[in-house]
């Protein structure tokens, strides 16, 4: 099956270079699966699609300030982390890549923080070895930024409302250099609401890879391998949704990295296993889906594996429809722009 299915055109000024001023103030497209015309909202009419029992699925994963400008031979550099391999190693992006071999020497700040690169891998990838402070951790925190997508232009850098922003309220676990989008649109307040209401607030884990970014290069679905993400699915939050859908409950999921997660850890009867280990789960047309029935997201890049699940979950046809209805309607997309809910 061509990749070429989920490619659409968007114009470069719907592209959300900011947040919406408040993180339910953001729109929201309110689609039915099965198709037909969207309704059109705003992200804080959630939890009036909700309904008493649901369980919803969030992921809480934290982003790191894992992009590190720096000098590498007295020049400017950087390094964006992808992947803690070992204490004070990691997976990494250089740049400039071509000045990166075995040996070269990264130095941040002036708190000591130096990386020497141990290991060459495919492109500008690069195994760093981090010295020079006690701490490594704490020094990337320190010395390291908000690691914005491409898309997002920051002459200046990244911001401390970004530091802010691109970060769920709900984030508990360190790992990902991406934010779980769809769940930026939740505040405090609106989680109370949900669950005053009724609805089950489950949380499980996926850390997020530099992956999520990529449009798929591959000519065919079936070519393209995803990276391998580190997910948790505890026994109490499998036992939970487990409940839901032997009861008829509604299993509703914020992002796709938790619909990833949760039709990992799931069998061929709906059960969830707890689950703790590493996902390379591909979701694109054609995909039978086992436990998730309502899916809140924003809106995803032309050609990409996050696309490529919507479009599995509710129908090629009918999701290129709601994306021309979205830019029809001045929607705003990408990781700081609008949502929608289908369900």
């Amino acid at each position: 099956m061509k990749i070429a299915i989920i490619d659409y055109d968007l114009p470069r000024q719907l592209i959300a270079q900011e947040p919406a001023p408040e993180r339910d103030g953001a729109r929201l497209m309110a689609c039915r699966r099965e198709g037909g015309a969207p309704s059109h909202r705003t992200v804080a009419d959630f939890p009036g699609l909700l309904r008493p029992g649901d369980v919803l699925v969030v992921n809480d994963t934290s982003v790191y300030p894992a992009r590190l400008p720096g000098l590498l031979d007295g020049a400017e550099a950087e390094l964006l982390l992808l992947k803690k391999l070992a204490p004070g190693r990691y997976r990494a992006l250089a740049r400039p890549a071509r000045r990166a071999g075995v040996g070269a020497r990264f130095t941040f700040g002036g708190d000591g923080l130096r990386a020497e690169v141990v290991g060459v891998l495919a492109g500008p990838e690069r195994v760093v070895e981090f010295f020079g402070v006690d701490d490594v951790e704490a020094a990337v925190d320190a010395a390291g930024s908000v690691p914005l997508p491409p898309y997002i232009k920051r002459p200046a850098g990244p911001t401390a409302r970004d530091a802010e922003r691109y970060q769920t309220v709900y984030a508990k676990r360190r790992g990902s250099v991406a934010a779980p989008t769809a769940g930026l649109h939740f505040t405090r307040a609106m989680l109370e609401e949900i669950r005053a209401a009724g609805v089950d607030v489950v949380e499980i884990t996926l850390h997020i890879s530099y992956g999520t970014f990529k449009p798929i290069r591959a000519e065919a679905f079936e070519e393209y391998e995803m990276e391998r993400e580190e997910m948790n699915v505890n026994r109490s939050a499998a036992r939970a949704i487990s409940a839901a859908k032997l009861e008829g409950r509604r299993v509703v999921a914020v992002g796709t990295t938790a619909v990833r997660a949760l039709e990992t850890a799931v069998d061929d009867s709906g059960v969830v296993a707890p689950f703790r280990g590493e996902t390379t789960l591909f979701i694109y047309p054609g995909y039978r889906f086992k436990l998730v029935d309502a899916l809140l997201t924003n809106f995803h890049l032309p050609r990409s594996s996050l696309l490529a699940l919507i479009a599995a979950f509710a129908g090629v046809e009918n999701v290129l429809g709601w994306y021309a209805a979205a830019v029809e309607e001045g929607y705003r997309f990408y990781s700081y722009g609008d949502a929608m809910f289908i369900y």
